[in-house]
């Protein structure tokens, strides 16, 4: 078994291309040190431009900042909003942009609060890996918990505990284990599979960028090095193999009215159906079909707007002979087939998704009323948006006892089991395989605003 004074990242055994891209998300518990952390992060690694470094300087002397003249705030690098900075505490969802020579990161820091647990999903939900943040002194909380379903929920692919504030119990490898033993506990039962477990001090460095030499026992990598080794989904082979998914954004059909420069003869004709491809690849020739409807055809082009076009070529932008995921692009079809905003384009060569009125699913309930049973919502699925009636709630996740409690309502923050019955089929892949298009959102009718983070299940 894995001491929990070592890292896991060496038994990664794919290979990490130095110019991919990660996306990771912070989460813990309020003042558990997140914004210090992501602060500490950027400025260790050198991504912090010298005029906003003078500017925290400046204001953190003003504000008497503990520690000694002239150290820095370093959560004033991500707490931009003026609530934030009065009140010590992150609210929104900040996003960050940084590289290093190994690859590019962007990364989301995400508030602590029980209230905002709904922009920790947010931030999750694209997320390669959550940096889940634990305060050394005490230990595994609720909110902690709570961080971790959301985690097991959004089938994030990899979490790396930081046990934070390593230096106010005096750098105890015991508090260290005790911490970490907590957390593993707690991911293997909610089914988290891939958790790394470093010991950091964001205020004083250690082993966030640079190895500490006061956390000898420690033999593992520093944070940084863990997310520059951790393999994004497609590295690591989830994206092997994927089936072709493109929900249909538009369909354009110029029809004579073309943009300057362009011969309205040559697109008068024209029949085009863009979106951003959600999933897998697709080659010009290949045989794909029309969801719901079930109608099959051939893409026999795929053309990319903003690009400069071939020399002499009819068409604006540039022709592929394939495209891959997360590319935007127009495909033409072979056959003129009744295609409209919210229907999916699906290999017809894949497993494809069963269109359904009954949907059985994973909410994680954003909204302020309470949700019952018999509630009528709307679902927005891709572009799609149809009517749903909450046919049955079968549980809410207990996040002491970790277990699915028979419950009537599901209120703000809590991670239910429900089943819905939609007006119109959707085509709906089960999240644990394709999280794109696994995933929907539930909004209030009346009002307009997102009630929940709704994931499917298999039936």
């Amino acid at each position: 078994m894995t001491s929990p004074t070592t890292d896991r990242a060496a038994e990664h055994a794919p290979t990490i291309d130095p110019g991919s891209l990660f996306r990771f998300a912070t989460a813990g518990s309020v003042d558990d040190g997140k914004s210090t952390l992501v602060g500490r992060l950027l400025h260790d690694a050198k991504a912090i431009l010298a005029d906003q470094l003078e500017a925290v300087g400046r204001t953190s002397a003003e504000r008497g900042f503990g520690g000694g003249t002239g150290r820095l705030d370093l959560a004033l690098l991500t707490d931009g909003l003026r609530a934030e900075r009065e009140q010590g505490i992150t609210i929104d969802v900040a996003h960050r942009y940084f590289a290093t020579d190994r690859r590019s990161f962007i990364l989301a820091d995400c508030p602590g609060h029980v209230q905002y647990t709904k922009n920790t999903v947010t931030g999750a939900s694209t997320a390669d890996a959550v940096v889940l943040l634990v305060d050394a002194r005490h230990g595994v909380v609720e909110q902690t918990r709570r961080h971790l379903a959301v985690t097991a929920l959004l089938r994030v692919p990899h979490v790396v505990v930081a046990v934070n504030k390593i230096d106010l119990v005096d750098y105890s490898r015991d508090v260290f284990e005790r911490v970490a033993g907590d957390a593993r506990d707690v991911a293997a039962r909610l089914g988290v599979e891939d958790v790394h477990v470093v010991p950091v001090s964001a205020l004083e460095g250690d082993n966030v960028v640079e190895p500490s030499e006061r956390t000898p026992w420690y033999t593992g990598r520093p944070l940084l090095r863990v997310l520059e080794e951790l393999p994004t989904a497609d590295e690591s082979g989830r994206g092997a193999a994927r089936p072709f998914r493109l929900p249909v954004q538009y369909v354009l059909r110029p029809q004579g009215g073309t943009a300057p420069g362009l011969d309205p003869e040559a697109l008068r004709d024209y029949r085009g159906y863009a979106g951003q491809i959600a999933s897998g690849a697709v080659a010009v020739g290949d045989e794909v079909v029309v969801l719901p409807s079930g109608r099959r055809t051939t893409v026999t082009g795929i053309d990319v707007a903003g690009t400069a076009p071939a020399p002499g070529a009819p068409l604006p932008g540039e022709q592929l002979a394939e495209a891959a995921a997360p590319l935007s692009v127009t495909l033409r079809l072979a056959d003129d087939i009744d295609i409209a905003r919210g229907d999916l384009l699906a290999g017809a060569a894949d497993e494809l998704p069963e269109p359904v009125r009954e949907l059985p699913a994973s909410l994680a309930w954003l909204g302020d009323r309470p949700l019952r049973p018999r509630d009528r919502v709307l679902v927005k699925h891709g572009a799609a948006t149809v009517q749903a009636m909450v046919e049955e709630l079968e549980g809410r996740l207990d996040l002491d006892a970790l277990e699915l409690r028979a419950a009537d309502t599901l209120e703000l923050n809590d991670i239910g089991r429900v089943r819905l019955r939609l007006a119109s089929p959707l085509p709906v892949d089960p999240y644990d395989r394709l999280r794109r298009t696994g995933a929907f959102l539930v909004i209030d009718p009346a009002a307009g605003g997102t009630l929940a983070a709704g994931l499917a299940r298999g039936a």
